[in-house]
């Protein structure tokens, strides 16, 4: 492999200044957009009551989940609101307790898998560390994923380690949930957000694991654009599976300190510069992340953009 652009020759100081400025507006906005996603699947399911809109509604709740889990991710680098304190309250109550994530926990877990990534000392590598995987074994994967297997087995798992003392938040949430949806006459809305949890929420993690490091180059290598990978994703991905600009991966690998909200703006630039010009780090679309996932000896699923 030929010479790679460092990042210092991509990126000026100021530019990264800028990159790197938070903005208590936009990161106001993304919670806000998160929420009230959640509550229009909540609000098309029990308005006009039909298998359509209760199942669109648990498709949204389910990328809404992992939204929420990206804020608090976000929230632990402190890279969201301009203030540490209030990443600490969001990322602890607002986004954390209903997904039954602890900020400290996740952020002394997920520091490390920026420390070690690709590594064998990093905390996330069983993820991903047989891929590209058969075709076959990638479908049981995902069959295990949307069949609720995998969701019942990881809920069984917090069910046994509960303790009232570390998860009253996610308790608490539930309660409020149940008993707001109660009050507007739909208690049985609130299995929808289980439904998204233990059928939906597994595939979408799954696919979102694969896109940022099942499909790397080289995880044994340092350079983010070996270990790591961006998918560029269209407006519906983007609300069904890769919320918040959790797509840009790369980039964040880059520089964690980046908002989430400048991602995007972040991987256009270095693209234009020829930052990634050496490497096949890029997927577009999470079909492309499916395909790449597969052995190249094996045959190529088919998934449609």
């Amino acid at each position: 492999m030929s010479y790679l652009m460092k990042l210092s020759d991509a990126l000026s100081k100021e530019e990264l200044r800028q990159l790197r400025e938070k903005s208590n507006l936009k990161a106001g906005i993304t919670l806000a957009w998160n929420w009230a996603l959640i509550a229009a699947a909540f609000a098309i399911a029990i308005i006009w009551t039909n298998p359509l809109t209760i199942l669109l509604g648990i498709l949204i709740l389910s990328g809404r989940q992992l939204g929420l889990g990206i804020i608090n991710h976000d929230c632990a680098h402190h890279a969201f609101f301009k203030s540490k304190a209030a990443d600490d309250f969001v990322g602890e109550w607002l986004a954390g307790a209903p997904m039954n994530i602890s900020l400290a926990a996740y952020r002394a877990y997920h520091l490390k898998h920026h420390k070690y990534a690709g590594t064998p000392n990093d905390p996330d590598i069983g993820f991903v560390k047989n891929y590209p995987v058969p075709r076959e074994s990638l479908v049981r994967k995902f069959k295990r994923d949307l069949t609720g297997q995998t969701g019942i087995r990881d809920t069984l798992f917090k069910i046994r380690k509960f303790k009232l003392s570390r998860n009253w938040k996610w308790l608490a949430f539930h309660v409020a949930l149940l008993g707001a949806l109660t009050a507007v006459g739909a208690p049985w809305a609130y299995l929808m957000w289980w439904a998204a949890e233990l059928f939906i929420y597994p595939a979408i993690v799954r696919l979102r694991q694969i896109g940022e490091h099942g499909t790397a180059i080289d995880r044994t290598q340092l350079d983010a654009r070996l270990n790591t990978g961006t998918t560029v994703a269209p407006f519906w991905q983007r609300i069904f599976i890769a919320p918040n600009n959790v797509n840009y991966h790369l980039e964040h690998h880059l520089l964690a300190s980046i908002p989430p909200y400048n991602l995007g703006r972040m991987h256009r630039i270095l693209k234009e510069r020829g930052f990634y010009a050496e490497t096949d780090c890029i997927s577009h679309g999470y079909g492309d992340v499916i395909r790449r996932a597969i052995r190249r000896d094996e045959p190529a699923m088919v998934a449609a953009e």
